[in-house]
């Protein structure tokens, strides 16, 4: 039987000195550094007092594209990736308060357009509601590992996977929140992670315009972060799927361009947009998403909008190959 080792401590102090100088003394960590920090925060190597120090330090001086990517390669290094040609993937962390939550149907709509769809997140979030909920409703059950996943792209074109079965240790970290009640650094490398093997097309959102610039200048600035390319817009509630109520820019970023596939738009005044759900619960949400798959509801106009582009981009890789 062979024993298992403790990890070795990672001390944080001289890091710490540098990030935690708060928001006008901080200073970047080098990406050498910060790649070591977060991959032994991943590995559970830090201090619980040491973390909490690191987290906040970081949610206060918020990250430089340089730093975002020696995480991104780190947690990248962290996880097995899912053996998918031609995937697309959603992330789904924050779930539905305000607005019904369209992530299923849009996963859904893709999936019936031949394009391997995989949709991570959590499973449940209090006072939200989850795309896991909603699919579960529709059939659905989250995939129970990397098999699973697998299995369920083959098959259906589609499939759902808990962050704990995807990326276990970036899971550990989220789970930080309920405890710190912030958000930290993981909840941004989530949202760009690059799951698929051969790399495929991401849905990325930002709900401030600050995170829009970082994250185009990290999928510009370092190529091996926009591997696959990424489809930028402004999030729904913080979600990857078209707003209803108004067009959002939709820009393309890859091979070191950035391309505008969709210029955001208004609706006229006192229109009152495409019709909608009752009511943002899941039950009501899969009905009715049950309802536009079957042709009885129209699939909202900014919505088949975002379907059309990117079936569009995964037909052009596809003929690239």
């Amino acid at each position: 039987m062979t024993e298992t080792l403790p990890a070795e401590p990672f001390p944080c102090a001289r890091f710490i000195k540098e990030i935690g100088r708060g928001p006008h003394g901080a200073r970047a960590l080098s990406p050498e550094d910060t790649r070591s920090l977060y991959s032994a925060m991943l590995d559970g190597r830090v201090s619980d007092l040491e973390l909490g120090a690191v987290l906040l330090a970081y949610r206060l001086k918020g990250e430089t594209a340089d730093e975002l990517a020696a995480m991104l390669t780190a947690a990248q290094a962290s996880i097995t990736p899912i053996r998918a040609a031609g995937a697309v993937s959603i992330p789904s962390y924050n779930g539905a308060r305000k607005q019904p939550n369209l992530v299923p149907l849009l996963a859904m709509l893709l999936a019936r357009e031949g394009v391997p769809t995989l949709v991570h997140g959590v499973t449940e979030d209090p006072g939200r509601i989850t795309s896991a909920e909603i699919f579960a409703r529709l059939g659905i059950e989250p995939a129970g590992s990397r098999a699973d996943i697998e299995a369920g792209l083959a098959s259906r074109q589609l499939a759902f996977a808990p962050v704990e079965v995807l990326a276990p240790k970036l899971a550990r970290l989220l789970a930080l929140r309920r405890i710190m009640g912030v958000r930290n650094s993981t909840h941004t490398l989530i949202k760009i992670l690059q799951p698929f093997a051969p790399a495929g097309l991401r849905l990325v959102n930002y709900t401030h315009p600050a995170y829009r610039d970082s994250l185009a200048e990290l999928f510009l600035g370092h190529p091996e972060a926009a591997a696959g390319g990424a489809l930028l817009a402004r999030g729904t509630e913080g979600e990857a799927v078209a707003d209803t109520r108004r067009q959002v820019q939709i820009d393309w970023l890859h091979d070191g361009a950035a391309e505008t596939l969709v210029s955001p738009e208004r609706g006229a005044d006192g229109d009152a947009g495409p019709e909608l759900p009752a009511a943002r619960d899941a039950d009501t949400t899969a009905r009715w998403i049950e309802a536009v798959l079957r042709g009885d509801a129209p699939v909202p106009p900014t919505l088949a909008r975002q379907v059309q582009e990117i079936v569009r981009i995964v037909k052009v890789g596809r003929r690239a190959q």
